[in-house]
């Protein structure tokens, strides 16, 4: 007679756990690899390896710029950065425009600008007008302004100008052209005077010549002749006053002589080497052969 016998569920669960692990020990451990192999890592290297040499090449570029461009604490090659504001040494050159307080070079030394076209200097406004410009360029010199003044070291003013009047504050003003000073309107001045051992000469070749005083007019040549040529008049009035010829001899040349009448003292025949100046009511005067008593009425002839 069989008997059966129950198993408890501790004991199978034990048994089964004991099956379990002689069949895990019965076969071989896994082994999981981390990482990159194959050609992926021969890649990965060489990406590394060129990194390092661009980071190698960069570094020695940047030494080499920093050693041409001088580059140092104060700036950068002729550039120095001062407590006063930039300072540049030798020759610079500007592509863009240039906006500064003060320009000035080191005491001692010239400020040299230089352009291969022009150099403009303009002062505006706060609205962007222009007031005052300077220009050098291959056409001359320009300036534009309200007024031009050029004074001397200790202050005193040599020339000015503006839309009224220009003057010269110089003690002398010297025109050095062979054709000499040209004036299309007139001109006023206290004095007019030649350089030393040289001669003043007023001439209008195609009008008359004025001269006009409010008081008088004085002509004076201390080493030399006075000459007053015209083609046509030579006129020399004086309204309330009197004109004066103040000379050891008072010559004048190319006068008319006028002929004696029938009635006339002078013997014929004879030689007459004498003469008496005579006027005429027209005021033109004329020679007149002298005798014992006045002939200017008997020579009238030439005051027709």
């Amino acid at each position: 007679m069989l008997q059966s016998r129950s198993l408890s569920p501790s004991v199978m669960t034990q048994e089964q756990c004991t099956h379990r692990n002689n069949v895990q020990s019965s076969e071989k451990p896994q082994v999981y690899k981390v990482g990159i192999y194959g050609w992926r890592k021969r890649c990965l290297y060489f990406f590394v390896l060129l990194l390092m040499i661009l980071i190698l090449i960069n570094l020695a570029l940047t030494i080499w710029i920093l050693k041409v461009m001088n580059f140092t604490i104060d700036g950068m090659g002729n550039l120095r950065i001062t407590e006063k504001g930039l300072k540049l040494e030798g020759d610079s050159e500007f592509l863009q425009p240039l906006y500064a307080k003060e320009i000035q070079s080191k005491p001692g030394r010239p400020l040299f600008l230089q352009s291969s076209k022009n150099i403009s200097v303009n002062i505006v406004n706060s609205n962007n007008q222009l007031l005052t410009q300077l220009v050098t360029g291959s056409s001359g010199f320009k300036a534009r302004g309200k007024m031009f003044e050029v004074k001397s070291t200790s202050g005193k003013l040599l020339f000015s100008a503006d839309e009224q009047e220009v003057v010269v504050g110089a003690e002398r003003l010297r025109v050095m052209g062979a054709e000499g000073a040209v004036f299309s309107k007139s001109v006023e001045t206290p004095h007019v005077r030649a350089e030393p051992f040289k001669e003043l000469r007023l001439e209008s070749p195609t009008r008359s010549l004025l001269m006009e005083a409010p008081k008088g007019i004085q002509i004076l040549a201390e080493a030399g002749d006075i000459q007053a040529i015209c083609r046509n008049e030579l006129r020399l009035e004086s309204k309330d006053g009197e004109i004066s010829l103040d000379a050891r001899r008072i010559r004048l040349m190319r006068l008319p002589e006028g002929k004696a009448s029938s009635t006339s003292s002078s013997s014929p025949g004879t030689r007459q080497t004498v003469y008496e100046v005579c006027v005429c009511p027209n005021g033109r005067l004329f020679l007149s052969q002298a005798g014992t008593g006045s002939t200017c009425q008997i020579s009238n002839n030439v005051c027709l």
